[in-house]
């Protein structure tokens, strides 16, 4: 079925039942079938699935790997109790699920940028990715976002380029010996923000030289801010470590908007990319039925 035609039906009138291998009943979370692995390794957040499987972080990563989900993101994660983080590492080994991306997230907002070159911001980012690093080690996590900041307009943008590159060279020189990879994500909430193009991370990511310094490539933001997905990256692909998901326009689950993700999965299939694909978006529909259609929107745009 069309996925449009598909939510519009499900809004209308559709149960949870009618949704086949996700439901054996809408009734009873003891009665839901286990699905089939998706063969795209597509990683949900914590509250996507909240309707179906309740407010425990531990029921709805059980969800999750009951439809077929072999990763979790969490961006917030760094902001979790040290218990949480373990169970949370503990959880996702007992299900056999990989953990995605969190973010370094050390307080700062994107006005306090690491463009500036100022000593406070570049201690606040190197302590934020020691913590990081504790915190991976309890979720066996791998990846690490990081957003360098706003643009300082005082500043020529070389020597801001520059500040940036140095911090990241510092940040590169905490996580390589454990390695993790932090990926740099460029972003199209605001024009202020300094990282908006493949191209400018990936010449910051040849500048810094190491396998501790990536591309987060969001389909989502690099729709908005520069189109031409697949040959954009095939441009940065020796750079990309990670992927994210979201539709244009509305941030939602693939076929609620304009990008053909099907092709797009098939492009990076036949790259050999074998990594995680964060679904860092919202959900089309409320309640159990849009969560339903969410997973059913990534049935039908997995590789066959």
């Amino acid at each position: 079925m069309e996925r449009r035609k598909f939510i519009k039906n499900l809004g209308a009138s559709a149960t949870l039942a009618s949704i086949p291998g996700v439901f054996a009943s809408a009734n009873s979370k003891s009665e839901l079938k286990k699905a089939e692995p998706f063969k795209i390794d597509f990683a949900p957040h914590f509250g996507m699935f909240k309707n179906s499987a309740g407010e425990s972080l531990g029921d709805q990563l059980k969800f999750m790997a009951d439809q077929g989900f072999r990763s979790l993101e969490d961006n917030g994660l760094l902001k979790r109790s040290v218990a949480d983080q373990e169970m949370i590492g503990k959880a996702l080994d007992d299900l056999g699920m990989r953990m995605g991306v969190f973010v370094v997230d050390g307080g700062q907002n994107w006005m306090t940028s690491l463009t500036t070159g100022r000593q406070e911001f570049m201690d606040v980012f190197l302590d934020t990715c020691r913590k990081s690093v504790e915190a991976a080690k309890r979720v066996n996590a791998k990846w690490m976002t990081v957003v360098p900041g706003f643009y300082d307009r005082r500043m020529p943008i070389g020597i801001q380029t520059g500040n940036v590159i140095e911090a990241m060279k510092r940040g590169a020189e905490i996580f390589e010996p454990h390695g993790l990879t932090m990926v740099m994500e460029p972003l199209s909430d605001t024009p202020e923000l300094f990282l908006r193009r493949s191209d400018q991370t990936h010449m910051i990511c040849k500048a810094v030289g190491s396998p501790s310094c990536k591309i987060l490539y969001d389909i989502y933001h690099m729709q908005r801010n520069e189109g031409n997905l697949i040959a954009n990256m095939e441009s940065c692909w020796d750079e990309i470590a990670y992927i994210q998901i979201g539709d244009n326009p509305g941030r939602k689950e693939p076929g609620t908007g304009e990008i053909n993700f099907k092709n797009v999965f098939e492009f990076m299939h036949s790259k050999g990319f074998t990594g995680i694909y964060g679904m860092e978006h919202g959900n089309a529909l409320p309640g159990k039925e849009g969560e339903m259609a969410l997973i059913e929107a990534y049935r039908e745009v997995d590789i066959s």
